[in-house]
């Protein structure tokens, strides 16, 4: 590695494995200093490898978020890199959907990344330096299916909170972007996903595969580093081009 993040303490929510713990090994691996917050205790194990720490933390409660971020700060001095990956994605169509279940996907989702920026942004501006990121999705801010209407209504939230963030923390050194991952072949997709479903969505990619946790990652440590210090407000599609087709007939044969 490049050592991109060299001195860098980076607080990975929603870290335990998947794009988040991708992310962690990344950062790490770049000489970032690293905190991995979850509900999964897995993340302890994760985080003992990589020679940081791991708190558990449920990033919808405001009180939560801000000890996570204090733990991140009293261990390290400092914050230099926010990541905010936490999400849920229960499936269930609109009118099949419990006010209760809409209010917990937006307040994980969306109201995760507002109290994991408000906690995080305090040392940010002390220091004059951060980068903070969100894990956004191609589905709610440009693509959607059905079943997914919470999901996707918290996802295109975060791409209108990561601009309005960008605005207010530019004058500080803090940039805020977020990355939309396509399909991502983690953990949880093949434990939870026929072969046959995950066929179909490769099949719908024209690069012709599923992305990886470090096709992530890379465009995480990109965002993170002073190479994109003048990008912000902005969001990175990582999808092999998922997005790109009319239709289902895009495949044109080589040669």
């Amino acid at each position: 590695m490049t050592g991109k993040l060299n001195g860098r303490a980076a607080l990975v929510i929603g870290g335990a494995r998947g794009i988040g713990g991708g992310i962690a090994r990344r950062f790490a691996a770049e000489g970032a200093s690293i905190c991995i917050a979850d509900l999964e205790a897995e993340g302890e194990s994760l985080a003992s490898e990589l020679g940081g720490f791991f708190r558990h933390t449920d990033i919808s409660d405001p009180t939560e978020a801000e000890a996570v971020v204090a733990a991140v700060t009293d261990r390290f001095g400092r914050i230099d890199i926010l990541v905010q990956n936490a999400g849920i994605y229960p499936w269930t169509l609109i009118e099949n959907t419990s006010p209760e279940e809409w209010d917990r996907v937006l307040r994980v989702n969306l109201g995760g990344c507002f109290l994991a920026t408000r906690a995080a942004v305090k040392p940010m501006k002390a220091a004059g330096y951060g980068r903070i990121l969100m894990t956004s999705s191609i589905t709610g801010p440009r693509v959607t299916s059905p079943g997914h209407g919470h999901y996707s209504a918290s996802k295109a939230g975060i791409n209108g909170f990561i601009r309005a963030a960008a605005l207010e923390f530019a004058g500080y050194g803090i940039t805020v972007n977020g990355i939309e991952p396509g399909n991502i072949l983690t953990e949880g997709m093949k434990a939870h996903r026929s072969a046959a479903f995950i066929e179909d969505m490769k099949s719908a990619i024209p690069v012709g595969r599923m992305g990886t946790p470090e096709d992530i990652a890379a465009a995480a440590t990109f965002l993170a580093s002073g190479e994109a210090s003048f990008i912000t407000g902005t969001t990175l599609v990582v999808d092999g081009g998922q997005i790109l087709p009319e239709g289902n007939d895009f495949r044109l044969e080589p040669g």
